[in-house]
């Protein structure tokens, strides 16, 4: 059974009182995971470095997003002044962030983990984004702590994969966003051809993940009440970011041991030669949705 709930208010359309939910034992299985998450929200320089040479800029992200990628997600979202958006598994908030500042958007960006939330509020306030992004650490497996139709839009970078019960939290956000709402998630882990169990737990191996076909997103989406409106493979550019990031690191192998302990670091090495060997195969591809209420 959970903790009861430590509460906190925090601001969005609607002006619901929000509150800070105690992670579910899936949660917990998360963050007890070696590795790439927890260790991913330090600030020293040779992160920031990896990040660079990851990505070719640094907005403080964590996973197959690009910059490039995120310009257009937004775009897709028809994000406009004024809109009103929900970031699921927002990790330390820079993406998020910066959807706010180039968009002029609202946001409300959640995690499970207090390490991303704690980042992120200090980022917003370090950049003056305090009134117009908000970020709270949420359960997301459980129901979502807003009030109907709070949100003209929602977006969730690689975190859909880590939530056993998708049509739970699809149908959540149907009940959080308005009528003519657009909701985009990415999928990373679409099975697309054979994978040895052995592949499987190298790519599981920094946390919890639920691999699915190519058709059950679609189909969950409208079960939950909403029209898709497109699919895109984005396998291509996930295969060249693992690649660039497994260097990366190496290049920084010091510096990360240091930091993470050499069984971490190699981890995460193991963790991200496996993501690019089953992107660049196809076996394992990473899919964006996006969907009108």
């Amino acid at each position: 059974m959970a903790e009861p709930s430590r509460r906190s208010t925090g601001r969005h359309k609607g002006g619901a009182r929000v509150h800070f939910r105690a992670p579910s034992q899936y949660a917990r299985g998360v963050t007890e995971h070696v590795g790439l998450y927890t260790s991913a929200y330090a600030g020293f320089d040779a992160r920031e470095q990896v990040r660079r040479r990851t990505y070719g800029d640094d907005l403080g992200q964590s996973g197959w997003l690009t910059s490039d990628e995120l310009a257009r997600f937004a775009d897709w979202l028809d994000l406009h002044p004024g809109s009103h958006l929900l970031d699921i598994g927002c990790g330390a908030g820079g993406p998020t962030l910066r959807l706010a500042e180039a968009r002029s958007v609202s946001v409300v960006g959640i995690d499970i983990l207090a390490e991303g939330i704690a980042t992120a509020t200090e980022l917003a306030q370090e950049r003056g984004l305090g009134e117009r992004a908000t970020f709270l650490r949420v359960d997301a497996a459980g129901q979502l702590p807003f009030e109907e139709g709070s949100f003209d839009a929602a977006l969730s970078v690689d975190a859909m994969c880590h939530l056993p019960d998708r049509l739970h939290i699809l149908r959540e956000l149907h009940r959080v966003t308005s009528a003519g709402a657009r909701i985009l998630f990415t999928d990373p882990t679409i099975v697309t051809g054979l994978v040895t169990s052995s592949e499987i737990a190298a790519r599981s191996s920094i946390g919890v993940y639920v691999y699915s076909d190519r058709s059950t997103n679609e189909q969950l989406l409208a079960e939950a009440g909403f029209e898709l409106l497109h699919r895109e493979d984005l396998t291509e550019s996930t295969a060249v970011i693992a690649a660039r990031w497994h260097d990366a690191r190496d290049e920084f192998r010091d510096a990360l041991v240091k930091d993470e302990g050499e069984s971490t670091f190699e981890g995460v090495q193991r963790f991200l030669s496996a993501c690019h060997l089953l992107a660049h195969e196809r076996r394992l591809s990473r899919y964006a949705y996006l969907a009108a209420r």
